[in-house]
């Protein structure tokens, strides 16, 4: 059903892209607006991991740059039945990471420096499985091509309202307002809801993965945490982006409601933990924030860089 949701709303999108069209400039309008359409569905199917990556500011590592992030990816790949992903680090304090790429052949997952520098070892190894579940079930290609859409049609409906027609070819300015104003809005809405649809999935399959839904329910809370105290420009500066992330990197409220790119992370931490249930895996006896001592990536830091302690870098 969510495969069936999903394309729905791709092909909404496109429709909506028509609708634009249609309103700026009649039958003509319509069928430049569709062709744009497919061209930029074409370009985002080629393009969008190296996009998304360049937006970021996203640096290729390997195990002699980061060895154990690199291991860890490795190892959870050959247990998903996939190939080994492209590894980037991006130098941000937020911890965050997304998975891209148009197929699991041609995938790439990347971690904030900030993720490695607060999470355990175990907790980074529930949200890279989360995120090769998302080019498993190939969300990557559905959500970077619905993000390049959904800006697309912000971009048509600002340049038709900016420069549709003159005199009596001329669109009703109250219609090239409307649509100017609730295009965009409409696109968003259809693109959170594509984003929403994927990530329960995507989080199911990711405990699945690693064998711990505990250790990735604690790192969702503590993402949570640290993207409300900590800012990311660059998601800011392409709010298109956010539904790329594990969590949305542009606030730190999980509202289920139109208006959110992820499901609550309340929500989702609670299926994590009926899926424990349901797997046999037993409560951490210290709670979200418990650090096993033997971890590579030593003492836990908090959102606020505390607590201090002795700590061996996770990439060498």
């Amino acid at each position: 059903m969510n495969t069936v949701k999903t394309g729905m709303l791709l092909a909404g999108l496109m429709a909506l892209f028509g609708v634009v069209g249609y309103f700026l400039g009649g039958g003509t309008g319509m069928m430049i607006a569709l062709g744009f359409g497919l061209a930029t569905n074409l370009f985002a199917y080629w393009n969008s991991d190296r996009l998304a990556l360049a937006a970021h500011h996203a640096v290729e590592v390997d195990e002699r740059t980061a060895p154990e992030l690199v291991r860890m990816v490795r190892d959870l790949a050959a247990r998903a039945g996939l190939p080994m992903p492209r590894v980037y680090l991006i130098d941000n304090p937020q911890p965050n990471a997304f998975a891209t790429g148009r197929n699991p052949e041609n995938a790439a997952v990347a971690a904030t420096t900030g993720l490695l520098n607060m999470l355990s070892h175990d907790e980074v190894a529930g949200v890279m499985a989360h995120e090769l579940a998302h080019i498993k079930n190939r969300d990557t290609l559905i959500m970077t091509v619905s993000a390049t859409i959904a800006g697309a049609i912000a971009t048509l409906a600002q340049f038709g309202f900016l420069f549709g027609g003159r005199g009596e070819n001329r669109p009703n300015p109250i219609v090239m307002i409307g649509t100017a104003l609730l295009a965009p809005l409409a696109a968003m809405i259809i693109q959170m809801a594509i984003s929403r649809s994927r990530e329960y999935d995507a989080d199911r399959m990711g405990a699945q993965i690693c064998g711990q839904p505990l250790s990735l329910a604690s790192a969702l809370a503590r993402i949570a945490g640290g993207v409300a105290q900590i800012p990311n420009p660059d998601a800011e500066r392409r709010p298109a982006t956010a539904s790329l992330f594990i969590i949305n990197p542009l606030s730190g409220q999980g509202v289920d409601n139109l208006f959110s790119t992820h499901p609550a992370t309340e929500n989702r931490i609670a299926a994590l933990h009926a899926l424990a249930q349901e797997m046999g895996a037993q409560a951490q006896p210290s709670g979200f924030f418990a650090q096993s001592s033997s971890s590579p990536w030593g003492s836990v830091r908090g959102p606020g860089g505390g607590p201090a302690g002795t700590r061996r870098g996770p990439w060498g």
